[in-house]
Formats: C-alpha cells, sequence, structure tokens
C-alpha cells in the first residue's frame, strides 16, 4: 500500500483521482446535471487508467515474458473495454462503435503521430523495428477487411435475411479472435527473437498481491464512473455542440489511452521508439481485433439486442486510411518529426469532419441499433 500512495502523490496525474468520489457524490446529488457529470466522469477515467495501466504491467512482469505479454495484451486496452461494456448495456451502440473505429484511428494516427513528433524534436533521426510494425500493420488491415465486409454487402444487398448482418458479425468475430490468439503466439512464442527491439527496462513493478488488488478495485471504480459517462454523453454532447460519434470517436478513444499515450510519449522522448510504436500499433490491433470481436460476442448476453459489426462508411474508410497511413510511414524503420505531423495531421483532418460534418442521421440511425 505505501508504493500505491507513494505513486499517486509522485505522479500529478494520479491528483486527479479526488474526481472519483466526486463524480459518484454529484451523479447521486445532481443526476440532471448531465454536462457537469460528464466533465467529471472524464477526469476520473484519466487517472483510473493510469493505474489500471501500472497494475496490469506490475502483474505481467511477474508472470514470465510468454504469460506475462499476453496479460498485458489482454488487459492493455481494459479501459476501453470497460467503457464500451457499459455502453452497450446501456443500449448505446453508437457509442460502442464509435469508441472502437475512434480507439483504433487515435491509437494508429495520433499516438504514433505524437511519438514520431515528440521523439523527432528531441533527436534528429529515430529508428525503431520495423517488422514488429508492419506485422501489426498487417493485423490491423485485416481487421479493416471485416469491418468493410458488412457495410459493403450492407449497401448492395437489400433483399438479405434479417439475421445475416448478426451471424455474419459473429462469423466474423470469431475470425478475428483466431488471427489475435495466432498473431501473439507468433510474437510471443514461434518468432519472438523479430520483436526483441521491442523490450525495454521498466521501473520495479509492485508487488503481486498490490497489483491484483488495485487491478480489481480500479476495474470496479472505472466501471461505476463509466456508467455515469455514458449516462451523461448524449446531453452533454448536445451542449458541447458535439455529436455523440464525435464524443466516442476523439473524447472516449483519448481518455481511455491515456495511460497507453504517456508511456508512448515518454519512450519516444527517450529515444526508445520501438516501445512507442509497439505501444500504439500493438494497442490498435488488440482494439481491432479482441476488444471489437468480444463486444460483439457478449452484445448477446449484456446488451439489450446484439450488435453487429456494421459500422458507417465513414468509420471504416477513416479506418482504412488509418491503416494504410501507419503502414507507409512504418516501412523504413526511421522517423524524424516531420513524419509525426504528416501523421497528425491525417487524425486531424477526420477529427474536423466528424466535428463539422457528423455521420448523416440515417447512418447514425442504423449503427445504433443492433441489427438490421
Amino acid at each position: 500500500m505505501k508504493q500505491l500512495l507513494h505513486e499517486i502523490r509522485s505522479n500529478r496525474l494520479l491528483w486527479l483521482l479526488i474526481f472519483v468520489p466526486i463524480v459518484l457524490v454529484a451523479e447521486k446529488l445532481k443526476p440532471e446535471a448531465h454536462t457537469l457529470l460528464f466533465v467529471l466522469s472524464v477526469l476520473a477515467i484519466l487517472p483510473l487508467a493510469l493505474l489500471l495501466s501500472h497494475a496490469t504491467e506490475s502483474v505481467a512482469a511477474k508472470t514470465g515474458d510468454s504469460v506475462g505479454g499476453l496479460l498485458n495484451a489482454t488487459l492493455g486496452n481494459l479501459t476501453e473495454l470497460v467503457i464500451a461494456i457499459v455502453a452497450l448495456q446501456a443500449g448505446e451502440y453508437m457509442l460502442v462503435k464509435a469508441s472502437i473505429a475512434g480507439a483504433i484511428v487515435t491509437n494508429t494516427l495520433f499516438m504514433l503521430g505524437a511519438s514520431f513528433l515528440l521523439g523527432g524534436l528531441r533527436h534528429h533521426v529515430q529508428e525503431y523495428n520495423r517488422v514488429a510494425a508492419r506485422v501489426q500493420a498487417g493485423l490491423l488491415f485485416l481487421a479493416t477487411v471485416a469491418l468493410l465486409i458488412p457495410s459493403a454487402l450492407d449497401a448492395h444487398e437489400s433483399t438479405r435475411p434479417a439475421r445475416f448482418a448478426q451471424d455474419l458479425s459473429v462469423a466474423l468475430s470469431i475470425l478475428l479472435l483466431i488471427a489475435y490468439a495466432l498473431g501473439l503466439f507468433f510474437s510471443l512464442k514461434t518468432h519472438r527473437e523479430l520483436f526483441a527491439g521491442a523490450a525495454e527496462e521498466q521501473e520495479a513493478p509492485w508487488p503481486i498481491g498490490l497489483a491484483l488488488g488495485t487491478l480489481a478495485g480500479v476495474t470496479i471504480f472505472v466501471a461505476l464512473v463509466s456508467e455515469v459517462f455514458v449516462g451523461s454523453v448524449q446531453q452533454a454532447a448536445v451542449a458541447f455542440g458535439m455529436t455523440p460519434a464525435f464524443v466516442g470517436f476523439i473524447v472516449v478513444a483519448l481518455v481511455g489511452a491515456a495511460a497507453e499515450m504517456a508511456a508512448a510519449f515518454s519512450a519516444a522522448q527517450k529515444n526508445h521508439l520501438d516501445l512507442s510504436v509497439g505501444i500504439a500499433l500493438g494497442s490498435a490491433a488488440q482494439i481491432a481485433l479482441f476488444v471489437g470481436p468480444v463486444l460483439v460476442l457478449l452484445s448477446f448476453f449484456v446488451g439489450p439486442a446484439p450488435m453487429d459489426l456494421h459500422f458507417w462508411p465513414a468509420a471504416v474508410v477513416m479506418i482504412f486510411f488509418a491503416t494504410i497511413t501507419a503502414a507507409l510511414v512504418t516501412t523504413s524503420g526511421r522517423s524524424a518529426w516531420f513524419v509525426g505531423v504528416l501523421v497528425l495531421v491525417v487524425y486531424l483532418m477526420f477529427a474536423t469532419t466528424l466535428y463539422l460534418l457528423p455521420p448523416a442521421p440515417n447512418a447514425a440511425a442504423s449503427t445504433s441499433q443492433a441489427g438490421h
């Protein structure tokens, strides 16, 4: 416990933990103050995500390389997964799908681009493991194909059976999960030497008891705060002039990945760009091949109706171009600050488009429903 308290005292971002009890109390006292609750919940999720990340890394460090890598990969996006599950239970399918697409694009473009920029401003030219980067980009492309199929068929096959989209989504989700598991086996077992450059020294981990206790406790608080967030997001979005799609695509993705971004940016500035690229593309691939498919399967049990993989066309296009951008800029295994600028401009184009020209009402409506 002393280590946890020391971590909270030494990290100013963790001082925001004060907003966790504040938002829970405010939700009881002023449940109609949606804008206030939205802001407070965002401020509360940030430090919780950081604690969750630290606890996950500590547990992974204690379990050996292979199991630890698997655990770190599986729990690395636990914040986004919890938020999405809460939204799933509330039937907010538009928010769920926007958060999935947004997390993929944000990790691929914003986290990667900012890492290139911050590292490049301090170091003239940086190098990283391009083999690992290209494998992750290949996994992202695979996920993009899986998302493209339901959207393309929906646009041209209006006479298909009603359950077609659901059955297809389940089948594609299972295939993505299999590909994700094989990708982990490839990188952690059969060809782990190709990914050795992505390893990096870490601070001494917490004791396993403290790490597990923190992991369990913080997950509960993330779920409680996420419930407040999801309940207030629609009204708050209107107050801020944003759509739920923009909030899910941009805000939720940035907040949920805050801890990973802090680690990626710090590593880039220390000239450990291997770690930064691994975090950015690895996290994006994990969202696409693990979190998304898991949510589709969970929707049959925790959602009001099954959710499919049919995303509105603009989201699929953004994921596709984000994947292509990542593949192009990581082919050389070298980077400089201007490469980061180019990647960030692509992300800002997407964010600006979503803010000024959100998806058409019919597209939004179709994504807010479980099936077609």
